[in-house]
């Protein structure tokens, strides 16, 4: 039903910044919860940040708070992850995820529809 492309990673040094999207397709774009998830080599996937339909509610990791932002683009169906000051830890797999409920995205449970994933390499 709905499809998650997700681009922008890329091999960066510590400090540096990169602006992730994920555009949506094959459903109504406003009627999801938007979300961005990580996995690092040989942990398990960590939620990274929320967004409703609206924006008026955002959500993030401790661990990224101040750094990254999430915005979306409801006429461009499209979610972004702007990640700022990038470190080392922030390397892993970003993945997309889309869900109509709010506490499936901020929870990681049951969320309907993934994207398959951009890499986002930190070297220090």
């Amino acid at each position: 039903q709905v499809q998650l492309v997700e681009s922008g990673g890329g091999l960066v040094q510590a400090g540096d910044s990169l602006r992730l999207s994920c555009v949506a397709s094959g459903g109504r774009f406003e009627n999801y919860v938007m979300g961005w998830f990580r996995q690092a080599r040989g942990k398990d996937r960590e939620f990274v940040a929320a967004i409703n339909w609206s924006g008026g509610f955002t959500s993030y990791a401790d661990s990224v708070k101040g750094r990254f932002t999430i915005s979306r683009d409801n006429a461009k169906n499209t979610a972004y992850l702007q990640m700022n000051s990038l470190k080392s830890v922030d390397t892993g797999v970003y993945y997309c995820a889309a869900d109509p409920r709010r506490e499936a995205i901020t929870s990681g449970r049951r969320i309907d529809y993934w994207g398959q994933g951009t890499q986002v390499t930190v070297s220090s």
